[in-house]
């Protein structure tokens, strides 16, 4: 990708994608089957409710059920979908994750919708920042954040293939658009979005957008940046890492999640049994206020600026 020439225009969001991808795979599959708890409208199974309605088991506000009743499904030799949003079932549900999902290695997709402050107005208690932290802790599952529509259609139907637990993360707002249609992806590999030598940008989720315009931003700076997205946050693509550090030797991760847990630090330990190499690190600290979605990504400094600030900063540490 030429960074200089990115535009950023929007796609449809995350959970959209989401939406629509099952139907596409429950139409091939007829055993893939979808859970909601009252939220089929606001996580998009609405569509699959309305292709499949005998296929949506509707389980009321009552997400730890949710989660049993999919492993449940899932034992039963169904490929079961559950969606809430992603505080409501990696928190209210995250017993049942551990012990009858992850632990007996059950073949349920879980789908967070609603991720990250980007949900706006509904408030911190709405506001998942935790959620990748939650998941990559139980072990079993694959954990994916995709960037964009075609790389969430593409995490959806990998799901429904893989024989193994995973947790999907989605987002409200519209996803600014990154890849064509025909892009590919491997489970466990990162996408170098844009070469660089003198320092590396990590982004996952909606901040991926953002590094590649911090990128661009640098280069007008005559520094050079690569852009790295990370759609698969476990298993985590160290390989790449140790050869971006061994490269450029300095680090920006950018993440929509809370920094003391998230994708920084799985970057940080993978750095640090590999090529070490100062980071920096763009994501929240505290719980996020309500706003729109715009307001909240500028106010807490999840934008292309903050992160062309950490870059000079960490350059600054690079010996």
């Amino acid at each position: 990708m030429d960074v200089k020439t990115y535009e950023k225009k929007m796609g449809a969001a995350t959970r959209e994608a989401f939406g629509k991808a099952l139907v596409e795979i429950g139409k091939e599959n007829p055993n893939v089957v979808v859970g909601d708890a009252d939220l089929t409208k606001s996580t998009m199974t609405t569509y699959f409710a309305k292709e499949f309605p005998e296929r949506l088991f509707e389980c009321g506000i009552a997400e730890a059920n949710m989660v049993a009743v999919g492993a449940g499904l899932a034992m039963a030799g169904k490929i079961p979908f559950v969606a809430s949003f992603s505080a409501f079932v990696m928190t209210k549900g995250f017993e049942q994750l551990r012990c009858l999902v992850a632990y007996p290695n059950v073949n349920l997709k879980v789908v967070g919708t609603h991720s990250g402050s980007s949900i706006g107005e509904d408030g911190p208690s709405q506001m998942s920042m935790e959620d990748l932290a939650l998941a990559c802790a139980l072990p079993n599952f694959t954990v994916l954040c995709p960037a964009d529509e075609v790389s969430t259609k593409w995490a959806v139907k990998w799901a429904a293939a893989h024989n193994g637990p995973v947790f999907i993360r989605t987002g409200r707002p519209k996803a600014p658009a990154i890849y064509p249609a025909d892009a590919q992806f491997e489970i466990g590999k990162a996408v170098e979005l844009a070469p660089g030598s003198d320092v590396t940008l990590v982004a996952t989720g909606l901040l991926v957008a953002e590094a590649i315009l911090a990128s661009a931003a640098l280069a007008a700076e005559g520094i050079s940046a690569r852009v790295i997205d990370i759609h698969t946050i476990k298993p985590l693509d160290q390989a790449t890492l140790a050869k971006a550090s061994a490269e450029t030797g300095a680090f920006v991760v950018a993440e929509e999640h809370l920094v003391d847990s998230g994708l920084g630090v799985r970057v940080a330990q993978a750095l640090a049994q590999s090529v070490p190499a100062p980071v920096e690190f763009i994501g929240l600290s505290k719980f996020a206020e309500s706003g729109s979605p715009d307001q909240l990504l500028d106010h807490y400094g999840l934008r292309a600026p903050q992160i062309v600030a950490a870059a000079k900063k960490v350059l600054a540490r690079k010996k």
